[in-house]
């Protein structure tokens, strides 16, 4: 999935001792830095995930048959454990409608969890990875001072599931559960954060914007899209076609998802997305959605000044 930093066989078991994990930190401080990052090892293992995984749910539906390994059952135990503390955490009175202090509260017990959360997860030689790992949990849930969430946060997570691949806690074949499972449990924990704590958009674009919060979804949803018999880019407007698909396609979830927490015409709330129905074809959505995803946010500074680097996503440059 990723090239995993593996040692030979025989000296597997001494993984830790050869090879030093750390706590990963922010390495773009200023616009200058942007080519330091294009040029990093963490780029292109990134975008390398990113795009194995749009490869690998290439026209299938999220209710298709698939493997689920134990790593993966358990990414679930953990986020239904985020879950379930939502529910601990109800909103507080405020004066203020947006960005509700309670969202704190159910931070800082992330904060303070997030390490051995990340230890059950990972398999019993790789627990020293967990201190590193679980810096993009902490990052992929939103900004607990502004409480905000946008795509950067987006990518930590997606960060977070590439590191896991890189130590072998998930594999290859664990790519349609990885998007259709673990990602898609992701986003309904995220979609419920963002409604009960009325998280605002981060860096939102607005109206021209993709989405105010995901993007993600969007590109691995148009692919599953590809080559489908009926369905086209210009019948994701319609609303019957949503609510009768939506189980089946991640991009469908979030135009209902859209649809349920904005009011008044598609075109005009959701702009980009409504220009995109026009497209004639699944794949050339698809491929505009790679290229802008990597324009809108890989490539933005106030996105990208807050990304960490560490061992596993590394700062260093690409190998050739």
């Amino acid at each position: 999935l990723v090239k995993s930093r593996s040692t030979p066989e025989d000296e597997a078991p001494e993984e830790g001792a050869s090879f030093t994990f750390m706590v990963p930190k922010k390495e773009i401080s200023m616009v200058p830095d942007m080519g330091k990052w294009k040029r990093s090892q963490a780029y292109a293992d990134y975008i390398g995930f990113i795009l194995t995984l749009n490869e690998g749910v290439k026209g299938k539906k999220l209710t298709c048959e698939y493997k689920v390994s134990e790593t993966v059952e358990k990414l679930m135990d953990l986020l239904g454990t985020l879950d379930r503390w939502i529910n601990e955490t109800p909103p507080v009175d405020q004066p203020s409608r947006f960005g509700n202090k309670a969202y704190r509260t159910w931070f800082a017990k992330l904060d303070q969890e997030a390490e051995a959360l990340v230890s059950v997860v990972l398999p019993a030689d790789k627990r020293a990875a967990a201190p590193e790992i679980a810096v993009y949990l902490k990052e992929s849930v939103g900004n607990s001072t502004r409480i905000d969430y946008g795509t950067g946060h987006e990518a930590a997570f997606a960060a977070f599931l590439c590191c896991l691949c890189k130590v072998g806690a998930l594999r290859v074949d664990d790519q349609l559960a990885i998007v259709f499972k673990v990602f898609n449990r992701y986003l309904e924990v995220m979609r419920k954060l963002q409604k009960t704590y009325r998280m605002e958009p981060a860096g939102s674009q607005g109206v021209w914007g993709l989405d105010d919060f995901q993007f993600l979804p969007f590109i691995w949803g148009s692919s599953q899209f590809i080559d489908h018999p009926t369905l086209e880019p210009r019948h994701f407007v319609d609303e019957r076609v949503v609510n009768e698909h939506h189980q089946d396609y991640m991009f469908l979830e979030c135009i209902k998802f859209i649809n349920e927490m904005k009011t008044g015409p598609f075109a005009e709330h959701s702009n980009q997305l409504w220009n995109i129905s026009a497209v004639p074809s699944w794949s050339k959505v698809n491929q505009g959605l790679i290229r802008m995803y990597k324009a809108e946010c890989l490539e933005k500074f106030p996105v990208i000044q807050h990304f960490k680097f560490g061992s596993l996503l590394s700062i260093q440059p690409a190998k050739p």
